[in-house]
């Protein structure tokens, strides 16, 4: 933190210099800029609390096949991690819900207050996980309860980060935002980071049968801790500055939450912040943190702790580019940089992981080359297998067939049959039949089922198709590089975000509308990303159908922040900052 200090004190004693700041109110009382010993506390309180909070969001992510076979026991193995998947994009589909309640909170009671409360729900929801007996125990309510967690965890999370960052904001001098802010951006991988160490650590002392029954636990467990320290390190720190001036002045919005989604002025830049920028950055940090780990695990079938570390070591090395990034953003503008890795993310996503494939399993792309498979099938008896209840039942000959290949990891053509024809899996001209399982019961189903996936089985390995990833063969040097390039797109995006989102809005309105935008992406089209991109997977036979929902959802927010975005709000741009916060705050009142 000594480079905190000294850009601190590098900094005039007017906070903004000789231009008004875009925290400025629209009266004669001054905001007192804030110390460089101060400063510093507020950086540490403000991330370490964030950084226990992502160790807390992610666990559930990095463990989601193992809290399959612990809470979803009650369906196929392939719909219980395509449910464990949904349940994980619960919790970030909450979030816009948190950042409403959180948001009109913080505007209205303050930023400390806002996100000691968030901390704590986070944290005890964790906790309870780490206790929640599983599916052998209490059957289908341990899974609605561990549902129930997620949820919760969510919610607490849609007002964590927004708060975290408008506080370091407000402290900051504006000049130098976009490096003071940047150390809340580099909580997220260092979250995702401390809970792949946990694991890793946990790992070493027990069996992998152990961690699989019991040992899992413990991580969640351990977030007790980090509550603990989250709960006293934020207490020790004062409210920020800008609320602090707001309120002893009398302009703290009444009505926040009004201001924001009904006068258009600036529910526009709202829009403008959720799909110029929120949007396509909550792709990239997911795409590089959790589909890249869920797709080397799950489709390439590469070992979990070999992905674990290897990940772990890209996360170590990229993490301090989110700081120089948001440093960079001061000098030649944020849009810029949030542009330029926008397009490297959309333009490399499929080369990327082609190049996965290449170098952690080069016997499935050879085998992908040599013999290729395809389901022949009548496409009316072919169904989108996305199950987020678990409740449906696919039975049809085409299912039974893409479940299996899908399950297995191996890719396949999808080739058309007469109508209600029995669909079959070819390769190189042998052709291996399913079955149609509509109308027998479930004693029947499986009595049936067990022979034709043994079948399906001697099949693809017969062709080459590996049952996992040849540990020998993996090229680890190479996959480290590539999931280091992905973490450089998304720090490129995700640096200077922060600092662009605090400057668009007048503080009155200022937790509510950035907590609305940046939940929504992240909730909403980041949080997604996994199992949308599974199931195009399950649906085309593709390894890389899902890679199209992240290019597309990349490529438009590119376009739209290209068009409208600008590159720096608030240091060049104070006076339209001022007239909105006087206009929100005559309003309110």
């Amino acid at each position: 933190m000594d480079a905190i200090t000294a850009a601190q004190s590098s900094a005039p004693n007017n906070v903004a210099g000789s231009h008004a700041r875009a925290d400025a109110q629209p009266t004669s009382a001054a905001v007192t800029p804030t110390h460089p010993r101060e400063l510093r506390r507020v950086i540490i309180g403000a991330s370490l609390g964030t950084i226990f909070e992502w160790y807390d969001f992610f666990i559930y992510g990095i463990l989601s096949s193992v809290l399959a076979k612990q809470f979803f026991g009650g369906i196929d193995e392939t719909s219980a991690y395509i449910v464990t998947l949904l349940s994980f994009s619960a919790g970030t589909a909450i979030r816009p819900l948190g950042a409403l309640v959180f948001g009109r909170y913080g505007d209205r009671f303050g930023r400390k207050r806002s996100f000691l409360v968030t901390v704590v729900l986070m944290g005890a929801a964790t906790f309870c996980i780490g206790l929640l007996p599983g599916y052998q125990t209490w059957g289908t309510v341990s899974a609605f309860l561990l549902v129930g967690l997620r949820l919760l965890q969510g919610f607490a999370l849609g007002g964590e980060y927004s708060g975290a960052a408008i506080y370091v904001a407000e402290h900051a001098p504006a000049h130098r935002r976009g490096f003071f802010t940047s150390w809340i951006q580099v909580t997220t991988p260092l979250g995702q980071l401390l809970a792949m160490s946990a694991i890793l650590a946990i790992q070493l002392f027990i069996t992998v049968e152990q961690f699989n029954a019991w040992g899992w636990r413990i991580a969640f467990l351990l977030s007790v801790v980090l509550l603990v320290i989250s709960i006293w390190i934020r207490l020790s720190v004062q409210e920020s500055p800008v609320f602090q001036a707001l309120r002893a002045q009398g302009h703290v919005a009444r009505s926040p939450l009004k201001e924001t989604f009904l006068r258009w002025r600036n529910l526009r830049i709202v829009l403008l912040a959720l799909f110029g920028l929120a949007a396509g950055q909550a792709v990239v940090i997911n795409v590089g943190m959790t589909y890249s780990f869920f797709f080397m695990t799950q489709t390439l079938k590469v070992d979990f702790a070999t992905v674990n570390g290897l990940q772990a070591i890209a996360l170590v090395l990229t993490a301090p580019l989110f700081v120089v990034f948001g440093a960079l953003s001061d000098r030649i503008g944020r849009k810029p940089l949030v542009i330029l890795g926008l397009l490297l993310a959309t333009l490399a996503y499929r080369p990327v992981f082609e190049a996965f494939t290449h170098f952690s399993n080069p016997a499935l792309e050879l085998a992908q080359l040599q013999a290729p498979v395809k389901v022949v099938a009548d496409p009316a008896t072919c169904a989108f297998q996305f199950n987020p209840t678990g409740a449906a039942r696919f039975r049809s000959s085409c299912d039974i067939a893409k479940s299996f290949l899908s399950r297995r990891g191996v890719p396949y053509q999808n080739i058309t049959a007469a109508a209600n024809s029995i669909a079959y899996i070819e390769i190189n001209g042998h052709q291996t039949a399913s079955f149609d399982g509509n109308g027998l019961s479930d004693q029947q189903f499986k009595a049936r089922l067990g022979p034709v996936n043994a079948a399906f089985e001697t099949a693809v390995a017969q062709a080459g198709y590996p049952v996992s990833a040849d540990p020998g063969r993996i090229n680890k040097p190479m996959i480290v590089v590539l999931f280091a390039l992905l973490m450089v797109f998304a720090t490129i995006v995700y640096g200077p975000m922060a600092a662009l989102l605090v400057e668009m809005f007048p503080a009155q309105i200022r937790f509510s509308a950035v907590a609305t935008a940046y939940n929504i992406g992240n909730g909403w089209f980041g949080g997604f990303t996994a199992p949308i991109a599974f199931a195009l997977i399950a649906a085309r036979g593709d390894l890389y159908a899902g890679l199209w929902y992240c290019i597309g959802v990349t490529g438009v927010t590119l376009v739209i922040g290209l068009l409208f975005l600008r590159s720096r709000y608030g240091d060049d741009d104070d006076a339209r900052q001022q007239t909105e916060a006087a206009h929100v705050t005559a309003s309110a009142q």
